[in-house]
C-alpha cells in the first residue's frame, strides 16, 4: 500500500513538472550589463508586459534565467524583471584575484600643436565650431573616432582633429578613501541605489553604494560623471543620478558685474548648472523675461533666474542691452564689451552689402580681426582698416564679445530628436564575409556603426545599436529593436563579397516601397562621399528589411573580396567618408 502511495506521489510531481515554465536557468555567477542608454525592465518576457523600471547604461544585474530573447534579472528587495537580450551584454562575474596593490589607471592628456585649433560640437567638419584652443593648451582626451578626438577642458566637451593634438599619458593612483580635495558643491542622490565607482566609467570597479536621498559632496565633473564623497567613500557616479544644489554662499553677491542685461528671445530657455550643454538643467526661463548678466564664458551667460538661484543660459538666445536694469532703472558698471570677429579662412570675401551677390569690398585672411558694428540677418557688419564698413557671413568667422555667434543651419537641425537604430551586421560566431587579406566583416561593420553613432549623437539623435560589441544577435531580435523603439530609420551596415575578386562598388537595398526613398537618399549621399563604384539601389530579400515595419535599408559598403578595395575600406579616410555620407544622407531624408 505504502509503495503504491509513493508511486502515485512521484507521478503527480512528474505531471505538474511538465507544466512548469521552462527557461534556461543561469548560475549565480552569471550577470549582464546594460549596453544602451536606457532599457525597459518588464514584468515578463515580452513587450506587452508592464514596465517595472528603466535600467541605465552600465548597470549590472545578476541573471536569474533566460527565455527566448529575454533575460530575467534580479532586482532589489527580492524582485525580478525581464530585459531583451539585444540591449545588454552577458558576462561572467567570476574574476581572477588581483594583487593587493593600489590600482593604477591611465588617462590621456594632450596639448594643442597650433593656435586657433577649432573645437567642434561633433566629429566632422560639418559640425559647428564651439571654441578654439591655443598652442600648448592642455585638454583631456575622452574618446577617439578615427580622425577625431573627443576632448574636455575649461570650455566643456567637443571634438578636434587628432593630427593637431600631441598626446601624452599620465598615470594616476586611485584610492577608495577620502583624500583632501576642494569641494565644488553638494548634491542629493535621486536613484534608489547608486553605484560609486573608482573611475568615471561604467566598467570601473564599484567601491560603494548610496541610497536615495543621501547628501554628497561634489569634487569635480568629467563628461557625464561627477566625483563625489560621502563618509569614507569617494568615487565617481553618473551625474544623471545626482541632483546638484546651488552654493548660494558663492553666488550671493548680486552686484551686476557687466552692466549688461539680456532679454530671452526663445520660447523656453534651459538654465544649466554650468557654462555648457554638458551641465544639468536646473531651471527654465521664458520669452520676454529680462535678467542682469553677471558673468560671461564662451557665449554662455550667468543670470539670477530666481531670487537667490543662479545658473547659465546660452547667450545667443538673449537680446542684450546696456545701461538699465531689468526694472528699467539706471545701472552703474562697465560698458558693453566690444565684439570682434576673427577670419577663419584665407581669401574670405568682405562684401559691400549683406548678401553673397554683393560686390567684394575687401579680402581677408585667416587670423585677421575686425570690430563688429551690428548684425544684419546672418551677416556681421564690420569696420575695415580704412574706416569704411563691410559685411562678412557669420558662419565663416568666430566672434569674441557679447554678440552671438551666427551658425548656418546644418544637418543637425533636421536630425535632432529623431530615433535611429544602427545594425552592425553579423557578430559573435558569425564573422560575415572574410576579406582577401583577412578582414572580418563583423569587425568592420561595428567600426562604421560606432563612427556614425558618434556623429548622430552629437546632432541630438537618439541612437540604438543592435550590438555594441562582438556578440551574436538573431535577425528577429534586430528587427524587434527597430519596432520596440519606433525607429524613424533602421540602417543595417554590411560589406560585400564575390567569387570574382575584380568586382567592387557599393549597393543599397530596400524591400518595401515605403523604404525606397530612404535607401535612395542614403545611397546617393554615401556613394558620392566615398567615390566607390555605383552599383545602384535595388530590392533585396533580406530579413532585417523584409520583416521590418519601419523605414529600413541595408547598405553593402564595398567588396572585401577585392584586395584593393579591402585596403580602401579599412582606411580611416574611407571610414570617415562612409560615416559622413550616411550621416548627411539621413539628414537629407528627414529634411525632405
Amino acid at each position: 500500500m505504502n509503495k503504491k502511495i509513493f508511486q502515485l506521489f512521484v507521478a503527480i510531481i512528474l505531471v505538474f513538472g511538465a507544466f512548469l515554465p521552462q527557461g534556461k536557468s543561469s548560475a549565480a555567477s552569471e550577470s549582464l550589463t546594460i549596453s544602451t542608454d536606457a532599457v525597459n525592465v518588464r514584468g515578463g518576457p515580452g513587450l506587452s508586459y508592464p514596465l517595472v523600471k528603466i535600467a541605465k547604461r552600465g548597470e549590472r544585474y545578476s541573471i536569474v534565467k533566460e527565455k527566448d530573447d529575454w533575460f530575467e534579472i534580479q532586482l532589489p528587495f527580492g524582485k525580478t524583471g525581464w530585459v531583451v537580450n539585444w540591449l545588454v551584454t552577458k558576462e561572467n562575474q567570476q574574476k581572477t584575484a588581483t594583487a593587493a596593490t593600489t590600482p593604477i589607471t591611465t588617462s590621456s592628456i594632450a596639448k594643442a600643436k597650433t593656435d586657433q585649433l577649432r573645437i567642434r560640437s561633433g566629429p566632422g567638419t560639418s559640425f559647428q565650431i564651439v571654441g578654439f584652443l591655443n598652442k600648448g593648451q592642455e585638454v583631456t582626451i575622452l574618446d577617439q573616432n578615427e580622425n577625431w578626438y573627443k576632448i574636455t577642458s575649461s570650455f566643456g566637451v567637443g571634438w578636434v582633429v587628432r593630427d593637431f593634438l600631441e598626446s601624452k599619458t599620465v598615470k594616476q593612483e586611485n584610492t577608495p578613501t577620502l583624500t583632501p580635495s576642494t569641494s565644488t558643491g553638494t548634491g542629493v542622490v535621486n536613484g534608489d541605489t547608486l553605484n560609486v565607482r573608482k573611475e568615471p566609467s561604467a566598467t570601473s570597479p564599484i567601491t560603494g553604494k548610496l541610497t536615495k536621498g543621501t547628501n554628497v559632496t561634489i569634487y569635480s565633473k568629467q563628461n557625464n560623471w561627477v566625483e563625489i564623497g560621502f563618509a569614507s567613500v569617494k568615487g565617481w557616479v553618473n551625474s544623471e543620478f545626482i541632483d546638484t544644489k546651488t552654493d548660494t554662499s558663492k553666488d550671493s553677491p548680486k552686484k551686476v558685474l557687466s552692466g549688461i542685461n539680456g532679454k530671452v528671445t526663445a520660447g523656453s530657455l534651459s538654465v544649466r548648472a554650468g557654462s555648457s550643454l554638458d551641465f544639468n538643467i536646473i531651471g527654465t526661463v521664458t520669452q520676454g523675461q529680462s535678467f542682469a548678466i553677471l558673468e560671461e564664458n564662451n557665449n554662455w551667460v550667468k543670470i539670477e533666474y530666481k531670487s537667490g538661484r543662479f545658473g547659465w543660459v546660452a547667450g545667443w538666445y538673449l537680446d542684450k542691452t546696456t545701461g538699465t536694469s531689468p526694472s528699467g532703472t539706471p545701472q552703474s558698471g562697465q560698458a558693453q564689451k566690444e565684439s570682434t570677429i576673427t577670419i577663419l579662412h584665407n581669401g574670405t570675401n568682405i562684401r559691400k552689402e549683406a548678401n553673397v551677390q554683393s560686390d567684394v569690398a575687401a579680402l581677408a585672411n585667416e587670423g585677421d580681426t575686425f570690430a563688429v558694428k551690428r548684425i544684419i540677418n546672418d551677416w556681421y557688419e564690420v569696420i575695415l582698416k580704412n574706416g569704411n564698413t563691410g559685411y562678412v557671413a557669420g558662419w565663416i568667422v568666430s566672434i569674441d564679445g557679447t554678440n552671438p555667434q551666427i551658425q548656418k543651419l546644418g544637418a543637425e537641425s533636421y536630425l535632432k530628436n529623431k530615433t535611429i537604430v544602427l545594425d552592425p551586421g553579423h557578430g559573435g560566431g558569425d564573422n560575415g564575409t572574410t576579406g582577401a587579406n583577412g578582414t572580418l566583416e563583423k569587425e568592420l561593420t561595428l567600426r562604421t556603426a560606432r563612427l556614425l553613432s558618434d556623429k548622430l549623437r552629437a546632432a541630438g539623435v537618439t541612437v540604438y545599436l543592435t550590438r555594441s560589441n562582438d556578440s551574436f544577435i538573431p535577425l528577429p531580435s534586430r528587427v524587434s529593436a527597430a519596432q520596440a523603439y519606433n525607429a524613424d530609420a533602421f540602417v543595417s551596415l554590411h560589406y560585400d563579397s564575390n567569387e570574382d575578386r575584380s568586382v567592387r562598388g557599393m549597393t543599397g537595398y530596400y524591400y518595401h516601397n515605403y523604404q525606397k526613398t530612404l535607401a535612395d537618399t542614403l545611397f546617393a549621399s554615401t556613394v558620392g562621399q566615398t567615390k566607390l563604384i555605383d552599383r545602384g539601389v535595388r530590392i533585396g530579400d533580406f530579413h532585417v528589411i523584409r520583416e521590418n515595419s519601419q523605414k529600413a535599408v541595408l547598405m553593402e559598403l564595398g567588396y572585401l573580396s577585392n584586395p584593393e578595395e579591402e585596403m580602401t575600406l579599412n582606411s580611416s579616410g574611407f571610414q570617415e567618408n562612409a560615416a559622413s555620407g550616411l550621416y548627411d544622407g539621413l539628414a537629407r531624408f528627414f529634411k525632405n
